[in-house]
């Protein structure tokens, strides 16, 4: 799983349909029980690393935290939403007063929903809004978040009327929409919208309506949701090719343009703007776990460092509703290993995002991330 995929086509048992929820009390003269819920034991290539990066994650959050005590307990659930609730419930019976995890959209929600049974509050490594609301916050990074970043930073330097180029699955309309719905909230105008099936040949069909639309309505800025492990290199191949000029229309991506390292080398996606964390802060992090654990850390093991961080913040202020979702929600937020971020009544959450460009085949930050919420833009 990557941080900008994770959109569920499925119809969950909508968190969102609960009340905001309270959560319980702690003694925080105590060691406060968290449970870590990982997807230890999937059959899902990858996920045992991805559990074990978790778990160190949040350890090394514990280590760095100063006056407070975490009880850690870890949970596996195999990535099902069926074990994701039973360990939830028995993480609960265990003493927990706060879970993080699990990972995918249909096991936090089945968490959720368990735990809300309960009066706990759940941390979700999710990037799934439809989960988010209740008792569940997702601390995964979100298309919402992102195109808002970019549609203000695009705004502000004249790059306002925007084509929306969007695949035609779950992930790709999910982003259309949150480019369209940010647009709106930015000051700038939504000019068109293409959609393009997953396919080469699909890819290829779209150009010429591409063209058309940059040509006729006005475009300076196609914004794209594709991934650099699908289109966005064909994309990126082809629209110059058919006359849309990088250089006078800014090609804008709604996911990381940097990762793999290899993209940086495309001549398509040089001068594109993307959004990434402070990368001061995520380079910190990365070179202290790298240390530490003889390893990179997973691309999203750094959300368990951000929740523990967050319910160290909160437990260190010694008030016994620091779980409590009024708590969770502070206006000021956190610090993490991206940089500053918080959570929304709503269960979604804000992030301080750079806008980075790629030139001569490197990352270089054209706006850096915001070290505060005031004046962030948000």
């Amino acid at each position: 799983m990557t941080a900008a995929t994770v959109v569920s086509t499925l119809a969950l048992a909508a968190c969102d349909t609960l009340p905001t929820s309270s959560g319980p009390s702690i003694n925080t003269s105590k060691p406060v029980p968290v449970a870590l819920l990982v997807p230890r034991g999937s059959a899902q290539h990858g996920d045992a690393v991805l559990a074990k990066s978790l778990e160190n994650a949040a350890r090394m959050a514990i280590a760095d935290l100063n006056g407070v005590k975490i009880d850690l307990r870890v949970y596996d659930t195999a990535g099902s939403p069926q074990q994701a609730a039973t360990a939830a419930t028995t993480a609960i019976n265990d003493g927990a007063r706060i879970i993080l995890g699990p990972v995918y959209a249909e096991a936090a929600n089945a968490a959720g929903l368990a735990a809300a049974k309960r009066n706990v509050n759940v941390m979700a490594f999710s990037n799934n809004t439809a989960i988010a609301g209740g008792n569940v916050f997702i601390l995964g990074p979100t298309f919402d978040n992102t195109a808002r970043r970019l549609t203000q930073y695009a705004a502000r330097q004249g790059k306002d009327d925007i084509l929306v180029v969007s695949g035609s699955d779950p992930a790709g309309q999910a982003g259309r929409v949150a480019i369209e719905r940010a647009a709106g909230q930015s000051g700038a105008r939504i000019s068109g919208a293409v959609s393009y099936e997953l396919s080469q040949q699909g890819v290829i069909n779209a150009i010429p309506t591409i063209r058309s639309a940059v040509a006729s309505n006005g475009v300076d800025a196609v914004f794209m949701t594709a991934t650099t492990a699908g289109a966005l290199p064909l994309l990126t191949q082809l629209m110059p090719e058919a006359g849309v000029n990088p250089e006078t229309t800014q090609y804008i991506g709604l996911t990381r343009w940097d990762i793999p390292a290899q993209t940086l080398s495309l001549p398509g996606v040089q001068g594109g703007w993307f959004a990434l964390p402070d990368t001061n802060r995520s380079q910190q992090f990365r070179s202290r776990y790298q240390a530490s654990y003889g390893a990179a850390p997973h691309p999203i093991g750094g959300l368990a460092y951000d929740g523990i961080a967050a319910i160290g913040a909160l437990v260190s202020a010694g008030k016994s509703d620091a779980l409590t979702g009024a708590a969770l929600t502070r206006g000021n937020g956190f610090q993490g290993t991206g940089g500053i971020f918080r959570l929304r009544p709503d269960g979604t959450n804000e992030r301080g995002l750079a806008v980075a460009t790629i030139q001569e085949q490197k990352v270089v930050v054209i706006d850096p991330a915001p070290s505060s919420f005031a004046g962030a833009g948000f």
